[in-house]
């Protein structure tokens, strides 16, 4: 069952509730959330400290969660095929948001919207070639 979820949903979702809910949970707007403002300073070695926000954090998850949704598209089975579906539904909402709806033209937001692209093209792609493969078409044998 959890082969068949895009998991890119995950980041999606969370930064819908932040938009949504954020203000009455939170107490503050989606981009104060998403700002350096609201960050944790991390000290490095060299002195410097770095600064780990909350919009960084959502564009980390979002391609840790891309990197098993690559490694998943190389099954295929018909399951793929529903998930790819599913993962190109993730695509048309996650864009569909950016374009119309306030709180969600940020940069990390964007940044999901296109893993979210990539997740469907390199989904595609994977499956076919890799059903070239175990079928052994596009082989001529004169390798």
């Amino acid at each position: 069952m959890l082969r068949l979820f895009p998991l890119l949903v995950v980041p999606l979702i969370i930064y819908n509730l932040i938009v949504f809910f954020g203000a009455v949970v939170f107490h503050m707007n989606i981009q104060d959330a998403l700002s350096i403002t609201h960050s944790i300073g991390i000290k490095m070695f060299s002195g410097e400290t770095w600064q780990f926000s909350f919009g960084d954090f959502i564009i980390l998850l979002t391609i840790g969660l891309l990197f098993i949704e690559v490694i998943k598209a190389t099954r295929t089975t018909s399951r793929e095929i529903i998930n790819h579906g599913l993962s190109l539904l993730t695509f048309i909402v996650a864009l569909i948001e950016f374009i119309t709806l306030k709180g969600f033209a940020s940069t990390p937001f964007f940044f999901v919207v296109v893993m979210t692209l990539f997740d469907v093209a390199a989904g595609y792609t994977i499956s076919i070639v890799a059903a070239e493969h175990d079928l052994g078409l596009g082989r001529s044998g004169t390798d």
